[in-house]
C-alpha cells in the first residue's frame, strides 16, 4: 500500500507538521551567469511565492508571519522551514549554515526542506547538509525536471541529467532524503518519454517525488513562445492528465512517496492549462482513474 506524504510526515514527527515557505534572498545560476542567463524557459517565481514571502524581511521573520498565517487554521502545529524560492544552495557555506541555523533556532521549526538544482551542490555544500541531516529532518528538493537532454535544453535549464543523476545518489549516499520534482508535459515530450523518466527516477534512492503539469505563464519566454507558435504543448484536459498520472503511479516502487500531482498558480497568471480545479477535486478525478485501471 502506498504511502500519502501525510502518513510520510506522520511517522517523522509528533503531530501535525505545516512546510512554511522561505524567501531567503538567493538567485539561480541559471539567471546571474554562473551557467547561464534569462532563467529556464517557463519560470517565474512570482507564480508560487505566498503572501508571507518577502526576501526584505529575515528568515525568522517569515517564518513567524508563516507561523501566524496558519495559526488561523491549525492552532497547535510545528512546522517545516521550506527554503522554495531560486536555488537554495547558491550561496557559500559560511552563509548557507547562518541562514539554516537561523531556521532552527524560530520555535516550533522542527526540519528544513531545501529546494534546489542538481549544479547547486558542491562537495562543500553536500557536507553542510549531512551536517545538517544529523542534527535535524532533513529534505532536500532538486528540481530535475526530466531526464531527457534534448528537453533540458530546449527550456534553457543549464544542466543535463547526469548532473541530476549524480546529485540524487551524492546527497542519498549521506543519508539525507532526496525529494524530485518532474514536469509533465514539458515542450516536445510524449507520454512515453514521460514514463522513461518516471521510471528511471524510481530506480535511484528518491524518497519523495513531485509531479507538476507543464503551465505557461505570463511573462515567460515559453509564453512568448507558445504564443508565436514556436513550441508545441500538451493540450490535455483536467481527465486526460489524472489518467496519465495514474499510469505513472503505477511506474513507481511503493516506498516512494508522492508529494502532489499538480500546481497551483494564480489565475491573473496563468495562460493554459485554465482546468479550474481545487487540489482536492483532482485527487478526487485521480481516483476515479485509478479505480479504472
Amino acid at each position: 500500500m502506498r504511502k500519502g506524504y501525510s502518513e510520510f510526515l506522520a511517522e517523522r514527527f509528533d503531530g501535525k507538521v505545516q512546510k512554511i515557505a522561505v524567501n531567503a534572498g538567493f538567485s539561480c545560476p541559471n539567471r546571474d551567469g554562473t551557467v547561464g542567463r534569462g532563467g529556464c524557459t517557463y519560470c517565474t517565481n512570482e507564480a508560487f511565492n505566498p503572501r508571507y514571502c518577502d526576501a526584505r524581511l529575515t528568515v525568522a521573520e517569515q517564518l513567524e508571519r508563516g507561523k501566524a498565517f496558519f495559526a488561523r487554521k491549525y492552532p497547535s502545529m510545528n512546522y517545516l522551514a521550506y527554503f522554495q524560492a531560486y536555488s537554495n544552495t547558491h550561496a557559500g557555506v559560511d552563509r548557507l549554515r547562518e541562514l539554516y541555523n537561523e531556521a532552527l533556532a524560530v520555535d516550533g521549526v522542527v526540519g528544513i526542506v531545501i529546494a534546489t538544482r542538481p549544479d547547486c551542490l558542491g562537495d562543500e555544500v553536500v557536507e553542510l547538509l549531512s551536517e545538517l541531516a544529523a542534527r535535524t529532518r532533513l529534505i532536500v528538493e532538486l528540481g530535475v525536471e526530466t531526464m531527457h537532454d534534448v528537453t533540458l535544453r530546449k527550456v534553457n535549464r543549464c544542466h543535463d541529467w547526469t548532473t541530476a543523476r549524480n546529485a540524487i545518489v551524492s546527497l542519498a549516499e549521506r543519508g539525507i532524503a532526496v525529494g524530485v520534482h518532474l514536469i509533465l508535459g514539458l515542450p516536445g515530450e510524449d507520454v512515453s518519454m514521460m514514463e522513461r523518466t518516471v521510471r528511471t527516477v524510481a530506480a535511484l534512492p528518491v524518497t519523495v517525488l513531485k509531479f507538476h503539469q507543464m503551465q505557461v505563464l505570463k511573462g515567460t519566454r515559453l509564453a512568448r513562445q507558445w504564443q508565436a507558435g514556436e513550441v508545441e504543448l500538451m493540450q490535455w484536459t483536467a481527465q486526460e492528465y489524472a489518467s496519465l498520472c495514474a499510469r505513472l503511479l503505477r511506474l513507481l516502487p511503493s516506498h516512494v512517496v508522492v508529494e502532489r500531482f499538480v500546481s497551483q498558480s494564480p489565475p491573473s497568471m496563468l495562460l493554459s492549462p485554465r482546468w479550474n480545479l481545487k487540489p482536492g477535486e483532482f485527487a478526487q478525478l485521480l481516483e476515479s482513474k485509478m479505480n479504472e485501471l
